[in-house]
């Protein structure tokens, strides 16, 4: 019969915990900079213009009010409003009136917007491919897309959750 595993100190990692803690950060923050570096280098843009430029694509009139575009990414307000700001700047999207609601504006792709990502995609793809998918197994891939699922879960529950109340 098993014996019940007595459950460690929640505020503090075992030596294990942060053997994959460190690896999984590593990993995490490498795939980033690898994704960023590639489309800096091959295309002149950065992942977060990526982000945007494929939330817009796949929106219906490829065009999105700024609140649908801090839902698509997950970003703050500000961080939206600047980037859309910058890549206006480059010709990427513009602003339009939004008649519906005269306190927003549509941020719609512009031509050169859609042709960045035409460009882009399949050398992202491309990378995207070599990192993950050449370097996993199917078996791997297959427990990895479990992980992801299972932390998904698990942040989504967190963002719901309230503050613990600390000890001190």
């Amino acid at each position: 019969m098993a014996t019940a595993r007595t459950r460690p100190d929640p505020r503090k990692l075992t030596d294990d915990e942060l053997e994959l803690f460190h690896a999984f950060y590593l990993m995490r923050r490498g795939f980033d900079r690898a994704l960023d570096a590639q489309l800096q280098r091959d295309d002149g843009i950065s992942i977060s213009e990526l982000e945007v430029l494929m939330a817009l694509v796949r929106s219906p009139g490829r065009r999105l009010r700024i609140r649908d575009l801090v839902d698509s990414t997950g970003w703050e307000k500000s961080r939206v409003s600047h980037q859309v700001t910058r890549m206006a700047a480059r010709g990427f999207v513009e602003r339009q009136e939004c008649i519906e609601d005269r306190r927003a504006s549509w941020i719609h792709l512009t031509g050169e917007g859609r042709h960045v990502v035409v460009r882009a995609l399949p050398k992202h793809s491309a990378t995207i491919r070599r990192v993950l998918f050449d370097a996993l197994s199917p078996d791997q891939q297959e427990g990895l897309l479990g992980i992801a699922y299972a932390m998904n879960a698990a942040i989504d529950s967190e963002e719901l959750a309230p503050p613990e109340e600390s000890d001190d």
